[in-house]
């Protein structure tokens, strides 16, 4: 039997949704907001957004349970980490990340009828969700990205590049760390138009409007417009079928100068697709959320990479949270 696995540790994870469901909650009612600095008795924070007593009482005492609030006599108040992460004010703020996974739980509560059916419960494109979902999904991928591009950014060498493509770069985390790092770049955030007011919103908050433009388009559909020196190609792969991968490859490569570099990041399996754990859970996320995405693993990758004429292709030496890493190929001059 397992050491990992007991009557006790079976069920706590069956039972975690109990606790998911109590944090997303109190971040989709604003509550670590609105205490901030503050103490706050229950009725107090149920009269400031006009909730039920008894409801909002059980939900703060619950988040004292877990360590997200503290409690004196019947004052509220926040912790060190929920006032760093969860507060709006702090510029730490993750709430974006836990709101999607709120609307993520409905798709996962119906995820053996997408094992039945191999067709997705829920529609994942940001373009056609509804805006408070969109703006959720798409501040999700900043909160994501913003540690994750710490781990990444400095090892990958783009002195010699006056120019990147930040592909289907959404609110432009990337290519405002990329620019941050390299002064000499300018940067193209290349997504669909809906991605637009967030992209130009986090650029302008960085400073970056002067050399981090925002391109709206279909790159599943249409030509990449520009030529660039590096293309950037985040967690963009797994929301698509392989031959979708191939022609979304085909296109960067189009848009590469000879000697550009195009980079995949995104989370890989290894070749028995039975791990890590996390890219073989996000498959699932795939399953009830796309027609046909799902995590690749990276033989399935680099071949992408050799079928679009690139070369001298390697995965970088990254230790990078959830699994994710970045495999390269340089453009040829005989290169599609």
């Amino acid at each position: 039997m397992s050491e990992q696995w007991n009557e006790q540790s079976i069920s706590d994870v069956s039972g975690s949704f109990w606790q998911a469901c109590t944090l997303q909650a109190a971040v989709k009612l604003d509550i670590f907001s609105l205490l901030g600095d503050e103490q706050k008795t229950a009725s107090d924070v149920a009269v400031e957004i006009r909730s039920d007593l008894r409801g909002m009482t059980s939900l703060l005492n619950a988040l004292v349970s877990m360590g997200l609030l503290k409690k004196t006599g019947d004052a509220f108040s926040n912790t060190e980490a929920s006032s760093h992460y969860l507060n709006k004010s702090s510029d730490r703020y993750i709430g974006w990340r836990i709101l999607h996974h709120h609307y993520l739980m409905p798709s996962w509560a119906r995820l053996d009828e997408a094992v039945m059916r191999g067709e997705p419960v829920a529609n994942e494109k940001a373009a056609v969700l509804p805006e408070v979902q969109r703006e959720a999904f798409l501040m999700a991928m900043f909160n994501n990205a913003t540690p994750v591009s710490k781990s990444i950014v400095p090892f990958i060498d783009l002195k010699g590049c006056q120019t990147l493509l930040d592909l289907g770069g959404g609110p432009g985390t990337y290519a405002i760390q990329f620019c941050e790092k390299y002064p000499q770049l300018k940067a193209v955030v290349y997504d669909l138009p809906a991605s637009k007011p967030y992209a130009e919103a986090t650029i302008n908050k960085f400073h970056m409007q002067d050399r981090i433009k925002f391109s709206g388009g279909n790159f599943f559909e249409n030509d990449i417009p520009g030529i660039y020196e590096a293309v950037w190609i985040s967690h963009i792969l797994h929301s698509s079928g392989p031959e979708e991968c191939q022609e979304l490859i085909r296109r960067a490569v189009r848009a590469l100068k000879p000697g550009g570099l195009c980079l995949l990041h995104d989370f890989w399996l290894n070749q028995s697709e039975d791990g890590p754990l996390f890219p073989a859970l996000f498959s699932l996320n795939m399953l009830v959320r796309t027609s046909r995405g799902r995590s690749y693993t990276e033989g399935e990758a680099r071949l992408m990479l050799e079928k679009a004429g690139l070369k001298n292709i390697s995965r970088l030496d990254l230790n990078v949270p959830n699994d994710s890493g970045v495999i390269v190929g340089e453009k040829q001059e005989c290169s599609e």
